[in-house]
């Protein structure tokens, strides 16, 4: 089992210790590093278990020096040792999910600037997670904010903590096909029947999925576009750039297809550990090729 504390790591940044004690003010001290609380990487499920276990002893020592003063019930029993045990796993999670976020800090974190009220209502949200994929993605939120105050909501937490597994991967899956113009992130569908979408589970319901859970717009009429561009604005994907000549008018678009972030789609984009499609590349330029954006696609030897 992985062990932090003040004692037993040396050279510990400022921002790590910042932050447990961030962390710990908003829960009351239950992460001060000197309890040496473990927050290091999640540990297996037998570990998990072995803390429930103790809990439940713990629980059922507390129940029976009680008995002897007062009259406990079955109900009262049963209610004190569902808390105990609940209480620790969910302080299992809190510093599996602190521990994970300490490798993602940068050394000009910030973690002081992070309003005490986010960090109780982040923990209060993440701690009835066990799942190591979904600890990750909480624990890259962690770390995100603290290394970028503001970077964030509260919204975007509370949204969070209403997906489910299914509904990260997916979210991951659509930021595959992300392109970066001016600086901000677009996922590019630009017709969710096509066979390139759908390997990666891009349906018109699955789109619809998501905006329904507020991280997309999804508009499969119309469609978005981007206004009053430069004539020549460069693109990239997964930092690979394109140069789009566009037409010289006073309205020089670029269509982006059917679907955009939200604002906490945006927050979230930027933390999610995706892979580029790179027939996709082809696909979208071929696009932007038939609207005379870009020169022919030049032939591979």
């Amino acid at each position: 089992m992985s062990e932090f504390s003040l004692v037993n790591v040396g050279g510990i940044t400022k921002p790590v210790v910042t932050l447990i004690e961030k962390s710990s003010e908003a829960v009351q001290g239950a992460l001060r590093p000197w309890q040496t609380r473990r927050v290091g990487s999640a540990e297996t499920d037998v570990q998990a278990q072995r803390i429930r276990d103790i809990a439940q002893a713990e629980a059922d020592a507390a129940i029976t020096q009680a008995e002897g003063e007062i009259q406990i019930t079955d109900l009262h029993r049963r209610a004190f040792q569902r808390s105990v045990v609940e209480g620790a796993v969910q302080q299992y999670n809190m510093e599996a999910i602190l521990g994970k976020a300490i490798p993602h800090l940068t050394t000009y974190a910030s973690p002081e600037a992070v309003e005490n009220d986010w960090y109780a209502n982040f923990y209060s949200k993440c701690r009835i997670t066990s799942d190591d994929e979904m600890q990750n993605l909480w624990a890259r939120i962690l770390a995100g904010q603290a290394n970028n105050p503001g970077a964030f909501s509260r919204k975007t937490v509370n949204l969070v903590a209403d997906l489910d597994k299914r509904d990260a991967k997916l979210f991951a899956n659509l930021c595959r096909f992300v392109w970066v113009i001016s600086g901000r992130m677009f996922p590019i569908v630009f017709d969710v029947q096509e066979d390139i979408y759908n390997r990666y589970g891009i349906y018109f319901s699955s789109m619809g999925h998501l905006e329904s859970l507020g991280i997309v717009h999804f508009d499969n009429l119309g469609g978005f576009a981007l206004r009053n561009m430069p004539q020549v604005t460069t693109v990239s994907y997964f930092g690979v750039p394109v140069n789009l000549t566009l037409a010289d008018n006073d309205e020089n678009k670029i269509n982006i297809g059917k679907v955009m972030f939200t604002l906490a789609g945006q927050e979230l984009a930027r933390i999610i550990e995706s892979a580029g499609v790179w027939d996709f590349f082809d696909y979208v330029y071929q696009q932007w090729e038939s609207e005379s954006l870009v020169p022919p696609m030049k032939p591979q030897i």
